[in-house]
């Protein structure tokens, strides 16, 4: 006795659903062991975070699990950017180690720049060989490289900064290049990111959106920009764009919640509220390649 928000169909229709073992059976009056009668309150995907550093939270990563799940958050990609510019891979691989069995499931992106640049002293040094050996240590849970922030190092061709982009080619590259126009954004997204956040101005989002890149529409504690580039959205495009927070802050997260907080700023601004939850969870899914996951449906 659902009301079940479908991002595949894109419609909300009623119907039961089968659960077993945390997989989604299908829809239908199944014998169950046990039944929850919904009595036709609505049943929404698990949202998908595409792109938040934990460490901004200032929680550890278990205790923000259990803030975000109770905000209908399933699955969230962090970038472990400052924990790793503090301890390195040791840093990394505890993160991994202390979230592999939440109910919140917690993907990595493997940093790119640490140190963020050559004037920081920084904790540790991660390098193209140590990109490539996590990638191949953690196949399951570092899905591709993390913000390539060192966007000049792209555009000179820095060999390191290339070996970087190398070691993970084939996998999801999030970029990082605020203002970033014309030929020396042809160049970025030609040397492998895919995906931008940083779009402050409508018409920065629609060029790089017209480059291929998924944009990220960022709504945070400290950077927001979901009014600014709302106007972006259409029907033929909306699937390439995501909502992200990238730095949400414990109280923030207490006080307003984490994605359904943007969910609703969306809504209240006219975006359609199926758009706006296809925006938090399977259009986020399949950009990182994270097959069932994002819907309410069979084998999610």
């Amino acid at each position: 006795n659902c009301q079940v928000v479908n991002v595949l169909s894109g419609e909300i229709h009623p119907g039961s659903v089968g659960v077993k073992d945390g997989i989604i059976v299908g829809f239908g009056e199944y014998d169950a062991l046990e039944t929850v009668d919904a009595r036709g309150r609505y049943l929404c995907p698990g949202l998908v975070e595409g792109h938040i550093h934990i460490e901004s939270t200032l929680l550890d990563p278990v205790r923000f699990a259990r803030v975000a799940a109770a905000h209908g958050t399933a699955v969230t990609v962090c970038d472990p950017h400052e924990l790793a510019n503090v301890l390195g891979l040791a840093g990394i691989k505890w993160l991994l180690d202390s979230t592999w069995a939440l109910p919140l499931e917690i993907y990595c992106m493997m940093p790119s720049c640490v140190p963020a640049t050559h004037l920081e002293t920084s904790g540790a040094v991660i390098t193209a060989l140590d990109i490539k050996a996590m990638l191949e240590e953690f196949p399951d849970r570092i899905l591709g490289l993390a913000e390539m922030m060192n966007y000049p190092g792209v555009l000179f061709q820095d060999p390191q900064v290339m070996a970087k982009l190398a070691a993970a080619w084939g996998r999801p590259i999030d970029g990082h290049a605020p203002g970033l126009s014309g030929f020396d954004l042809n160049a970025y997204i030609l040397a492998g990111p895919g995906s931008d956040h940083e779009a402050c101005h409508l018409e920065e989002a629609r060029e790089k959106l017209r480059g291929g890149m998924h944009v990220m529409i960022r709504e945070g504690s400290s950077e927001k920009n979901l009014f600014d580039l709302l106007p972006l959205i259409n029907d033929f495009n909306s699937q390439n764009c995501s909502l992200v927070t990238d730095d949400r802050h414990c109280d923030d997260l207490l006080r307003e919640g984490h994605l359904d907080h943007t969910i609703r700023l969306a809504v209240r601004r006219g975006l359609s509220p199926l758009r706006a939850i296809q925006m938090a969870s399977i259009n986020t899914a399949r950009y990182f390649g994270l097959r069932h996951r994002g819907a309410v449906a069979p084998g999610y």
